[in-house]
């Protein structure tokens, strides 16, 4: 009988899974040994070269590109590209690995014994510790993986899974003998909302003191409501004469207010605003004040410095600077 639709994709799914379960099994002293070497090399100031052709080429430039992007350094050199010069990427000191499931493709094997020639050491990832690029090897790693998601075992499915994980594995492990940290990971994606959130503080994206409500604790709320209108926002900040913060009033606050108080635009701020209100420091990740705004749910939260108000961040303002 035919399988339908859903049971036949279920099945893939089924059969990867059971891939990188193998895979995961049998990791073992080899990986260790992998990740090692690519530690050193990278502390003796080298770079990690990753090459494969095909589908594992594919997963090679992805593996390269998250191995760079949590700091251990890496390219993809493509086979027949270094045949006609991209050799020249390679240094000494860098270490090369080289992905093939068979071992045994042509193009791969061709480029491996002139980059030998140059004095780096070779790593194998592939599926058969007999085949012509395990013998070629400095250290192999085998990916054993039961079968190909492939109704002929055929099409590279399941091992390019495997690959994948894998190669995520080494660049995560490698992240923690770092001490790679958030920061670290922003500093090399400046351009992304990730970068933002992890490098930008909240000095950097507050509205600043003239563009905030600022009133005193014996200001009414008709006063308050008027310096908010004026500031287009959402609440009042309540500070001494030294600046210092005291409490603040939101709009939320003042149609609570006005449900049960016929005068409220006639009461004063020190008698309704909230006090102690949250605030962060000037210096706080803006990743930090994202998290305690989504926690309290609240829509703005108060910036102080030196233990003065320095501004405010209001959430509206976050989709604008791309934070959120």
């Amino acid at each position: 009988m035919k399988k339908t639709i859903l049971e036949r994709a279920r099945e893939v799914f089924d059969i990867e899974i059971e891939g990188v379960q193998t895979l995961r099994n049998e990791l073992g002293e080899s990986f260790e040994t992998l990740v090692k070497r690519c530690a050193a090399t990278i502390e003796n100031g080298g770079k990690l070269v990753v090459t494969g052709i095909g589908k594992s080429g594919y997963i090679g430039k992805k593996m390269a590109a998250t191995l760079s992007s949590v700091g251990s350094p890496a390219v993809f050199m493509h086979p027949v590209e270094a045949r006609h010069g991209d050799l020249g990427m390679i240094q000494k000191n860098d270490l090369l690995i080289a992905l093939s499931y068979s071992g045994e493709t042509e193009e791969l094997l061709a480029v491996l014994t002139p980059a030998k020639r140059l004095g780096v050491e070779l790593v194998s990832i592939t599926g058969s510790g007999e085949s012509t690029l395990a013998k070629m090897s400095d250290l192999v790693v085998e990916m054993p993986v039961p079968r190909e998601a492939c109704p002929f075992n055929l099409a590279p499915t399941t091992t390019t899974t495997a690959l994948l994980v894998l190669g995520d594995a080494l660049a995560l492990v490698l992240l923690d003998l770092h001490g790679f940290t958030k920061s670290d990971y922003g500093r090399l994606h400046p351009g992304g909302a990730i970068g933002r959130m992890v490098t930008m503080r909240a000095r950097d994206i507050m509205r600043k003191l003239e563009n905030s409500a600022l009133v005193r604790p014996r200001c009414t709320v008709r006063e308050a409501i008027y310096a908010m209108s004026h500031a287009r926002c959402g609440s009042a900040i309540i500070t001494d004469d030294d600046g210092k913060l005291l409490g603040i009033f939101t709009d939320g606050d003042f149609r609570r207010l006005a449900e049960r108080e016929e005068k409220v635009l006639e009461l004063i701020m020190g008698d309704v605003m909230t006090r102690n209100p949250v605030s962060v420091q000037a210096d706080a990740l803006a990743v930090e004040v994202l998290k305690i705004l989504e926690k309290r749910h609240i829509d703005d939260i108060v910036v102080t410095d030196g233990g003065k108000v320095a501004g405010f961040i209001d959430v509206q303002d976050l989709p604008g600077l791309k934070i959120m």
